[in-house]
């Protein structure tokens, strides 16, 4: 017999891959992890770094502008060049695109992992310890996170992997939605059968937890972990671009939209290729995550199919109903 979880598994799999924005969305955020996985490839294939100099590709006498159309396309750098430092602009996007995939992932894992521990805690003892985490997870919530990053990544020494900190602050500071979600659900789930008859077989809290509890939080969980990767990717972003992220030489969206503030008129396409990269990506996640709740959770999409039919069915009803008012739009064009 197959289990129930499988099954489940298997039918959400089914109904993600019925929906066309799931399957879009899925194959570019697919195709941008190939890109940024392969960058030492892709560099390679294109003959340039992402950190040496072309200095006789920009124009020292207009500040440094890149020479040719386009911001200095050409066939040995795709998407031309870096306003004033000459560094290929196709392989910094590479490697900009692995810097903010590895801090969204490994900061939303961090995030993921301290909720599920303080919210199954939350849930599972008893009133105080309830009452202690609870509150300690609204002051969580309530504090200003990008501030707080700020600071925390300024006062850190400089010698400090950026990356793993940025992931370590993120994760640290931005677990309480994921806490009261677990919460939630974990003081709903123990009330049900399977959970007190998994109790009264002599299993323990923990034990519960494991066997009988997570399963049936993967669903919430793996909905909520989608909606908080284009946030931290977000978040990545801003701090770089604030200059407490990622620092040079390493490459980073944020940081290259940060540069491009005093290039945006000379070479529009400084700006346009970090800040594309980073909508496409945002857009992606954002599209995928919300094709991703609608196939764990198919009862909220047949509710609204079936809200929206019986609201169709009822406007032509009355419009075919003997003596009905004609619509505004045709009532104009009666009396015009």
């Amino acid at each position: 017999m197959v289990p129930a979880a499988a099954s489940d598994a298997r039918q959400a799999w089914r109904r993600l891959r019925r929906r066309p924005t799931a399957v879009i969305a899925a194959s570019v955020l697919g195709l941008l992890v190939v890109l940024a996985v392969a960058a030492p490839l892709l560099a390679a294939v294109e003959g340039q770094d992402a950190n040496t100099y072309h200095d006789a590709l920009v124009d020292s006498a207009r500040g440094g502008v890149p020479i040719g159309s386009f911001g200095g396309v050409s066939g040995d750098h795709w998407l031309g060049v870096e306003p004033g430092t000459g560094r290929d602009l196709f392989v910094r996007l590479l490697y900009g695109a692995r810097v903010s995939l590895l801090v969204a992932a490994g900061a939303t894992v961090v995030q993921v992992l301290i909720g599920i521990t303080v919210g199954l805690a939350a849930g599972l003892g008893n009133r105080l310890l309830d009452t202690v985490l609870s509150r300690f997870t609204d002051v969580m919530v309530a504090l200003p996170l990008l501030v707080l990053a700020i600071a925390l990544t300024a006062v850190v020494p400089p010698d400090f992997p950026r990356p793993l900190l940025l992931i370590l602050v993120m994760g640290l500071l931005n677990w309480g939605g994921t806490s009261r979600i677990v919460r939630a659900q974990t003081l709903t789930l123990k009330q049900l059968d399977f959970v007190a008859a998994a109790r009264l077989a002599g299993s323990g809290r923990w034990r519960v937890a494991r066997r009988e509890l997570l399963p049936s939080l993967a669903a919430p969980l793996i909905t909520y972990a989608a909606i908080l990767l284009p946030v931290n990717i977000v978040l990545e972003a801003s701090l770089s671009f604030l200059g407490v992220g990622v620092k040079p030489p390493t490459p980073s969206w944020g940081q290259m939209l940060s540069s491009a503030q005093t290039w945006f008129r000379a070479d529009p396409m400084y700006v346009l290729l970090p800040a594309g990269m980073l909508f496409v990506t945002v857009l992606a996640f954002t599209a995928l995550g919300d094709a991703v709740r609608a196939a764990l959770d198919p009862r909220e999409a047949a509710r609204l199919r079936v809200g929206t039919r019986a609201s169709r069915t009822s406007r032509t009803a009355r419009a075919a109903a003997p003596g009905a008012a004609a619509p505004a739009d045709l009532r104009k064009d009666t009396s015009s």
